[in-house]
């Protein structure tokens, strides 16, 4: 496997201000028995809460998404005190890189995914609705075009700054006293048509981001008459992962929303071809 680490700032010649990451590490299956193998890409964002960046959340889910013939990338995104738009830069960066380096890592250029969990996936829901927004256009100047991800995976996404919000998330991304950018972030009055295709997952009592975020985000996909997929399961703690032992929380009902990803991912055209 071709595991690389690419600071995105050096890549695209952006400076750094103090404290931020930014930071792309790369998992590419090797395979020299068929040199025009092309697959796939998924970028994982981890979620947090932008205070802390998950490592249940991280390698094993690229890992599960190689096994299924992607390449795989996992985002190190700035944290608290680093405020927006750092992390949104950061995120848009990792996706401009892995279309302008798709030849490079035997990507297809037109079907390159993201997932986040949590605040990871409010991270991965502002890339698909918010992808033209000026930081990233001033930021990334013509490479801007290359950001928008063909597909999200939203898993129990942090979405909404209103009365069902994750309140730490945002004060850690916004800053507390500023509720105008933090009303701009709430990612339900944000989709339109161009956002990219969604798959969404919660569960009914997670116990630290209402599933209501998730319910929100699939009424305003429906109402933008963007495709989307929303599972919601009976029930199951916040930050689930993969739901297997390997990232602690055990919830084998739960564990089916890999599979039902892979299925709807592939129905998109997100499958290995030789």
């Amino acid at each position: 496997m071709l595991c690389e680490k690419i600071d995105l700032y050096k890549h695209f010649g952006i400076t750094r201000k103090g404290g931020e990451d930014g930071y792309l590490n790369v998992y590419i299956p090797e395979a020299p028995d068929y040199p025009t193998r092309v697959r796939p890409a998924m970028l994982v964002i981890a979620g947090g809460g932008y205070g802390f960046v998950s490592p249940r959340e991280k390698e094993c889910i690229a890992l599960a998404y190689v096994s299924q013939g992607f390449a795989a990338f996992t985002l190190e995104y700035s944290i608290a005190p680093v405020k927006f738009p750092a992390q949104f830069i950061e995120g848009a960066m990792a996706l401009a890189y892995i279309r302008e380096n798709a030849q490079k890592y035997g990507v297809k250029p037109d079907k390159i995914a993201a997932i986040g969990f949590s605040a990871g996936g409010h991270l991965t829901g502002m890339l698909g609705t918010l992808f033209d927004r000026a930081e990233v256009k001033a930021a990334l100047k013509d490479k801007a075009a290359l950001v928008r991800p063909d597909a999200v995976i939203l898993s129990y996404p942090v979405i909404t700054c209103g009365d069902k919000a994750h309140k730490g998330s945002f004060y850690n991304l916004c800053g507390e006293e500023n509720l105008k950018l933090q009303e701009e972030l709430s990612l339900e009055n944000c989709v339109n048509a161009n956002s990219s295709p969604a798959f969404i997952w919660t569960t009914v009592d997670d116990n630290c981001v209402p599933s209501e975020n998730s319910l929100f985000m699939a009424l305003a996909y429906k109402a933008a008459g963007v495709p989307f997929e929303l599972h919601v399961f009976e029930s199951g703690v916040h930050g689930l992962s993969l739901a297997t032992e390997e990232t602690a929380y055990v919830n084998p009902p739960v564990q089916k929303w890999l599979t039902l990803s892979f299925t709807w991912l592939k129905n998109r055209g997100f499958v290995l071809n030789d």
